[in-house]
């Protein structure tokens, strides 16, 4: 029940963080304004890092992503018997953080009509910046893999400032592999959101493009998979 709590309301802070960095930018009458990439690398690593102390706190491992959990489970890094309450917490506590986000800026969704203001998915999940989709899970494999291999060598990250450490990488990661495809990393990160913009009543919203969904699902299990076959067989 811990882990299951800790990853509920760590991911549920991620996407808030997130997903309210998304609706910052992009909503009209909103402060924030703006398309700066700098930004929102630096929100989603500070978000990952806050949803990563919460879980600890709960006395979760604070993975808020099935390709964490999965990967680590394959290789014996993780007990199989807790997979099923991780993926549950972090799904369900995504879905939550995005209706959250909704109910916070919903006067600025009515106020931004049309997906080309801004109002669209891609406050919730991620699209590709080229719609090209061998590319675009190829993308995301090599970002996953990147982030999850660094990851595995940093040892316990809730505790102390490790997680900083791990929202440094998120920054990074974006910063510099993110530009292709918005970097999910985290099937649950886009999904929950996806599937809450897709049920919830958000304000003149368009699809919800569920026709890539695919990649981010796909792109971080296979990255976080090749990750953790690489350090298994480094040690």
């Amino acid at each position: 029940m811990n882990g299951f709590l800790g990853e509920l309301f760590g991911t549920m802070i991620l996407i808030i963080i997130g997903v309210g960095c998304g609706a910052t930018i992009n909503l009209n009458q909103s402060y924030g304004k703006t398309h700066d990439w700098f930004y929102v690398s630096v929100a989603w690593g500070l978000a990952v890092t806050f949803g990563v102390y919460v879980a600890g706190q709960f006395g979760a491992d604070g993975h808020l992503n099935p390709a964490v959990t999965l990967s680590f489970a394959l290789f014996g890094l993780f007990p199989w018997s807790a997979v099923g309450p991780y993926l549950l917490g972090q799904f369900v506590g995504a879905f939550i953080g995005a209706a959250i986000v909704l109910l916070h800026y919903y006067p600025h969704f009515k106020a931004t009509e049309t997906a080309a203001e801004g109002n669209s998915v891609g406050i919730f999940a991620t699209m590709p910046s080229i719609d090209n989709p061998i590319f675009n899970v190829l993308s995301e494999i090599i970002a996953t893999f990147t982030f999850i291999f660094i990851l595995l060598n940093l040892g316990n990250f809730t505790q102390g400032l490790k997680p900083l450490i791990v929202g440094a990488l998120i920054t990074t990661i974006g910063l510099t592999l993110g530009g292709t495809t918005g970097f999910a990393l985290n099937p649950a990160r886009d999904w929950g959101p996806r599937l809450a913009y897709t049920l919830l009543p958000v304000p003149h919203k368009d699809s919800a493009h569920w026709h890539y969904a695919w990649v981010p699902m796909i792109g971080p299990l296979v990255g976080g998979v090749l990750a953790a076959a690489l350090q298994v067989s480094l040690h």
